[in-house]
């Protein structure tokens, strides 16, 4: 992640993971809803104390790595397909097939 929009990008991710309203966030956080609705929106600088206190509450920490060790670090960040399909998906999947060949 280089960019206030790739950061943003990952805690609205995390956030909807862990199930949580902004609201709730704040609240665990100490971060304004202003301010977290501007952390979340990736256009606005903010303290890295504010970055810190909601990666706490979502069970994050913040890493300084070299950056030839950050491809690697970015690489297993990237959402994966489950070895496993869930019955979700496959009833989805399953849907789909049968839709696709009316």
């Amino acid at each position: 992640m280089r960019t206030l929009t790739d950061i943003a990008a990952y805690l609205r991710s995390r956030l909807t993971d862990a199930r949580l309203t902004q609201a709730q966030l704040g609240a665990a956080s100490g971060v304004s809803r202003r301010t977290l609705t501007h952390v979340l929106g990736g256009r606005i600088d903010y303290k890295l104390t504010t970055l810190l206190a909601i990666l706490d509450r979502l069970g994050l920490e913040l890493a300084i790595v070299p950056k030839p060790a950050a491809t690697g670090v970015e690489r297993d960040l990237e959402p994966t397909e489950p070895a496993v399909k869930s019955r979700v998906q496959a009833a989805l999947e399953h849907t789909r097939s049968h839709r696709d060949a009316s």
